[in-house]
């Protein structure tokens, strides 16, 4: 979802629309993914954002939830890890930190994690080779967010968000996930209990922040009333993410768009975010 949006800033691509760029032309395709979020992220640095909850690495299928849809850049792992690397390495170079998401995948999902939770059923090796498989390249980055889907396979009761289980040997030891790593928003439907509850169960299960994003005050406060300040792994992790973020690249903005607004000119898909 591109929250800044027209008529005040540029709308933006969907991933799909980059994932077909790829598929006749896999260098235009990375250099349209590159420069699209280099300029998201002059959008953003120029409003004093320097986070964005972007790549999206999520591998969808024929049946799942449209929920995710046309934000994937593609169905198969390899095109979606490279496309969603060249994004990270246009918002970082526009001094934009990105969130790899939804740690360990949620392109399974046949539910919308937005309003329930979604349970996938796919076996362990099913999920190695496609799912987690498009995360593995990724696993460097600075930052990430998990998903609220359960994997039947790993852990039948708990969503990735609040297991130990898929947080330690799925993201952490399998991905190879190193960087902070927050909750997807806990004020969305699919988890269960308080606002205080799943805060701190996304946090006992491995999670380094909690994302609350609603906006609501009386919600803003019972989720910072039930985590403590950062300290320990998290905080090193948090220290870590920040050194990793640079001053923007020079840009000649009009000149880039421009060019950018030349990429897409042959693509049929819609300009929609």
């Amino acid at each position: 979802m591109q929250r800044l949006a027209p008529p005040h800033w540029p709308a933006y691509p969907p991933g799909a629309v980059y994932g077909r760029l790829y598929a006749a032309d896999a260098a235009a395709g990375l250099t349209a993914a590159r420069l699209g979020a280099r300029l998201i992220a002059d959008d953003l640095y120029r409003l004093g954002i320097d986070v964005d909850c972007l790549p999206l690495a999520d591998v969808p299928v024929a049946a799942a939830d449209p929920v995710i849809g046309d934000r994937a850049y593609g169905t198969t792992p390899g095109q979606v890890a490279a496309l969603a690397g060249a994004v990270a390495e246009g918002l970082m170079a526009g001094g934009v930190l990105p969130v790899l998401k939804h740690l360990p995948g949620h392109g399974r999902a046949a539910a919308d994690s937005h309003l329930r939770l979604p349970v996938v059923d796919a076996t362990r090796a099913e999920l190695e080779a496609t799912d987690f498989a498009a995360f593995r390249p990724l696993s460097r980055l600075p930052m990430g967010m998990t998903a609220h889907v359960v994997f039947s396979a790993i852990d039948p009761v708990a969503p990735a968000t609040t297991s130990a289980t898929i947080v330690r040997q799925v993201i952490r030891d399998g991905i190879g996930f190193e960087g902070l790593l927050m909750s997807d928003d806990v004020s969305m439907g699919a988890l269960s209990g308080t606002l205080g509850e799943r805060s701190r169960a996304a946090l006992a299960a491995g999670c380094d922040v909690v994302l609350h994003c609603n906006g609501r005050l009386d919600e803003m406060r019972e989720v910072a009333a039930a985590v403590p300040m950062l300290s320990g792994v998290a905080l090193d992790r948090a220290d870590a993410a920040l050194a990793a973020r640079r001053q923007p690249e020079p840009l000649d903005g009009e000149a880039a768009r421009r060019i950018f607004a030349a990429m897409l000119a042959g693509d049929t898909g819609t300009m929609t975010a």
